[in-house]
């Protein structure tokens, strides 16, 4: 579902027939203006969007965008406002503030996030956990926030996990299967990441997978033993940390050396910025 779709959707849901309220208390033809007002300290994310949002609703409405995607916003700053039909400014209102209240909260705890590890080299990933039709914006918001992304889908990266080894029959049988997808797929640039649980499989991974995997996933790996098999891998393939990490203790696995760490909070688990969008003029009665 693209962008157009979703917002179709939505205001389908949200409007429905018509804004019963504004249809019944004002009067058609009622020019005014708009300011969308951030009331927290965060990362704005999601201009884009609103400005589809707006047009799509109304085409005539005029917005003046006073700040970008990516800012360091506190309370008191306007992102924009917006002039026209007063029926059309409070219809696109709530979609406005839904998308851009959530992903400038995505924006702003990537941020955080990114800001924990300043000095190492360590990149933060997102991961699949986003809501579902609204991955490719909740993904740009992490990118606002100074966050990385992971694959996008199932379609784009291959992604062993426990799952797959075990049903598979293990490291050695998946490696003969990669094996078989590289003959064929010569051409192909999709990277191969490989999940390990413990030392024993990151040894056969490491024996058996140069050449054929890209990056080694260490998950629930404790900061003593990331920093060991970190130390093992020795820059062989990319390494990535995931499960277990949180605010309050990213920065000890990312002082192991580790390439990415990996954190699904990230997208669901997050607080939204809080905005509105507040009428400011007095409504004047177009003379059209």
């Amino acid at each position: 579902m693209n962008l157009d779709e979703i917002i179709e959707h939505a205001l389908k849901e949200d409007i429905g027939p018509g804004d019963i309220t504004s249809l019944t208390l004002l009067g058609k033809d009622i020019q005014g203006r708009a300011l969308l007002k951030v009331k927290d300290i965060g990362v704005l994310a999601g201009i884009p969007v609103a400005l589809k949002i707006f047009g799509k609703v109304d085409p005539e409405l005029l917005v003046n965008v006073f700040m970008k995607d990516g800012t360091r916003v506190k309370p008191g700053d306007i992102v924009l406002d917006v002039v026209g039909e007063i029926h059309s400014i409070l219809a696109a209102e709530r979609l406005v503030l839904n998308f851009m209240q959530r992903l400038s909260g995505i924006a702003t705890a990537t941020s955080e996030i990114v800001e924990k590890l300043k000095g190492l080299k360590t990149g933060v990933l997102d991961t699949r956990k986003t809501t579902p039709n609204l991955r490719e914006l909740e993904k740009y918001a992490v990118r606002m926030g100074g966050g990385m992304n992971h694959r996008f889908g199932l379609f784009d990266m291959m992604l062993i996990k426990d799952n797959h080894l075990d049903l598979a029959g293990g490291i050695k049988a998946v490696m003969v299967e990669i094996m078989k997808y590289k003959s064929v797929n010569k051409e192909s640039s999709v990277k191969i990441e490989i999940e390990v649980r413990n030392f024993a499989e990151l040894k056969k991974v490491m024996d058996d997978g140069q050449g054929l995997v890209d990056r080694i996933m260490l998950d629930n790996f404790s900061v003593p033993d990331l920093s060991k098999a970190v130390t093992m891998i020795d820059g062989r393939f990319e390494s990535e940390a995931s499960g277990g990490i949180n605010p309050d203790n990213i920065r000890s696995y990312a002082e192991t050396g580790v390439d990415f760490v990996s954190v699904g909070a990230l997208t669901h688990n997050f607080r939204s910025l809080d905005m509105n969008l507040k009428v400011v003029s007095k409504p004047i009665v177009s003379d059209d």
